[in-house]
């Protein structure tokens, strides 16, 4: 009876075994067959690229390589390491530096292997493997690694920007090197994954030899680069007046389709100009060859000069898809005065849009109302039954307004440089907040504290819009001033977030991510140089939330939409201006394809140099 027993126990405890494996490879092969194999990712829907394309739709594939483009950089520049707190990096410092996926200028929200070959990731994005070309190698020759992406990963997560830790600490779960060109990154549980392959393939990928040998601080400012493995390396700088990069002949990556027909300069030259003016006046006499015109004064005005009449010089407007920059002029939702909402729209309501378009942009603008502008996703009127399924469940963390009201509008003002109707408006909304102007024309509270405004700018050219916005203020009874910094105390302000108001950008996209953390989430608010004003909010939190949670494109532009509503309805900014075309001004040698893509104007990517024109010029006495 017990052998009988004994045998029966271990037939049985046998055959469970045989039944739990099969149904463990069951498991695991089917697990194994949703795995995605792509040369690429997208947010949503299908990658326009497929596995074999030859080259970018946009670009020209028989550009020719060689010459010099110029352009130039404002005040000036104490470091050549864009990835650290201290120092102003160079302007195009990070030119050095590749990820493992990079996007398109063609498409909102794809991404497809450079330093990565390919890419393998479950349908809910909960991990990514990265396999990593064989041939790629840094700059000085020395192979790319799974282990140098690690050590980026591990570097930027422990000593990098601030904005860089926050994201990388609270979504990345590990990170480990499978082997030597083979990366794994697992993300935490009980967050959106959608956009984090992206995220993790988009970090900078720096030399782990490089840093281990040179003994290089990377919280440090240093005017010595890291080594990186980008098409283009540093040939020279003069501090705070030059820098030069020169295309790499050795460059590994030149026979990738993503990189066909661009890169195509042979060096872009930087030069630094104090001020507007002075750069302007470096163009016309040739101290630089390519200019995006930002001034609409000079651009309307200015372009008389003899390289223009001869036709050296070429004025250009080609059309420009792209988000406008959320330029604005910001609040510091940190000062006291700034804490009722009254002031704020009051404040607002003295910037006459209308006559500076008029009388100082010669009517080439249109006023920003979004934060996202020229596109799709900017929301209009009441909410959208869309919008409101998000909204709703957060109607207790909301202002009325939101539901009440249509889509918050930039106020709108006659064309004389004070409007009467909004001074009035002005005034109101100030008596009903508690700031009552006293006997000297100023407004004070109760305290008897006065209320004042000081506008902070690093740009000469912006002395012409601020002033008569001052002049303005101070017809409202507000104590406000104008100060004018170098580049060097804007930067050192804007850190210390020692300011009331200032001129900056939010930059939004069309496939938001994680970034609108950066710009407008609450725990961003006290540490993030991208959230400016200090922005924070629970309901926005949790509309960010909505939208990096989004699985399909309309569900993305509903919730989208309801999070532009709410920012609008808050009144931390004061929206400026944006253009339907580029203003670009340039020596008649550069080309570029005859079908600019939507999203990039390209100049320094898929543009490329025509020698035949440059001799032409040349002979002419143009340099």
């Amino acid at each position: 009876m017990y052998n009988f027993g004994f045998n029966t126990f271990f037939r049985f405890l046998f055959s469970f075994v045989i039944i739990f494996l099969i149904h463990t490879c069951l498991i695991q092969s089917k697990a194994y067959s949703e795995i995605i194999r792509s040369h690429g990712i997208s947010t949503f829907g299908e990658l326009k690229y497929d596995t074999n394309f030859p080259y970018l739709d946009y670009v020209n594939p028989n550009a020719p390589k060689g010459g010099e483009i110029s352009i130039w950089g404002f005040g000036s520049f104490d470091s050549m390491h864009p990835y650290s707190t201290k120092g102003r990096a160079g302007r195009l410092s990070s030119i050095f530096f590749e990820t493992l996926l990079e996007g398109t200028a063609d498409e909102p929200d794809s991404s497809y292997g450079l330093i990565a070959s390919s890419m393998e990731y479950p349908k809910d994005r909960s991990e990514v493997i990265f396999n990593l070309r064989p041939e790629a190698t840094f700059s000085d020759g020395n192979p790319l690694t799974a282990e140098d992406v690690i050590f980026s990963y591990e570097i930027l997560r422990d000593k990098g920007l601030p904005s860089f830790r926050a994201v990388i600490e609270k979504e990345v779960e590990s990170a480990e090197a499978l082997s030597t060109h083979r990366v794994k990154f697992v993300f935490k549980d009980n967050i959106p994954t959608r956009d984090l392959p992206q995220m993790v393939g988009g970090l900078p990928i720096f030399s782990k030899k490089y840093y281990l040998e040179s003994g290089a601080d990377f919280e440090a400012s240093s005017l010595t680069p890291a080594i990186g493995s980008g098409p283009y390396v540093l040939e020279s700088i003069d501090v705070g007046q030059q820098i030069i990069y020169r295309r790499n002949p050795d460059y590994w990556g030149y026979h990738l389709p993503i990189n066909k027909g661009r890169h195509n300069f042979d060096k872009i030259r930087i030069e630094y100009f104090a001020d507007y003016n002075s750069a302007f006046e470096g163009f016309k006499s040739g101290s630089y060859t390519f200019r995006n015109e930002a001034s609409s004064k000079i651009w309307a005005t200015a372009y008389d000069f003899p390289s223009v009449e001869k036709g050296w010089v070429k004025k250009d407007m080609p059309p420009d898809g792209t988000l406008a920059s959320g330029q604005s002029f910001i609040f510091n939702l940190r000062k006291e005065q700034f804490g009722d909402i009254r002031v704020r729209e009051a404040i607002g309501l003295m910037f006459n849009f209308e006559w500076s378009n008029k009388t100082l942009f010669y009517g080439i603008y249109e006023r920003i109302h979004s934060f996202w502008e020229n596109s799709y996703l900017k929301a209009t009127g009441l909410p959208s039954d869309g919008e409101l399924v998000f909204l709703n469940p957060k109607k207790k963390k909301l202002p009325e307004a939101v539901f009440s009201q249509e889509a918050k509008l930039a106020p709108q003002s006659s064309e004389r440089q004070l409007d009467r109707k909004n001074l009035q408006l002005a005034s109101k909304l100030l008596d009903e907040a508690g700031w009552k102007v006293g006997d000297d024309g100023i407004r004070r509270n109760d305290s008897g504290q006065k209320l004042k405004l000081e506008i902070l700018n690093d740009s000469q050219a912006f002395d012409r819009v601020i002033n008569p916005f001052i002049e303005n203020l101070q017809q409202l009874g507000i104590d406000a001033i104008h100060t004018r910094v170098d580049n060097a105390q804007m930067t050192e302000r804007e850190r210390n977030f020692d300011f009331d108001m200032l001129v900056g950008n939010f930059r939004t996209s069309l496939t938001s991510g994680s970034s609108l953390k950066q710009y407008f989430g609450s725990e961003s608010a006290n540490y993030s140089i991208f959230n400016l004003s200090g922005y924070s909010s629970e309901g926005a939190d949790e509309l960010i939330e909505d939208i990096l949670a989004a699985t399909d494109r309309e569900t993305l532009n509903d919730a989208t939409r309801a999070l532009d509503r709410l920012l609008r309805a808050e009144i931390f900014w004061i929206p400026q201006w944006f253009k339907k075309n580029h203003t670009i001004a340039y020596y008649d040698m550069y080309r570029y394809p005859e079908k600019l893509p939507p999203y990039d104007l390209g100049t320094l990517d898929f543009w490329w140099f025509d020698e035949a024109a440059y001799n032409n010029l040349k002979a002419k006495g143009a340099f």
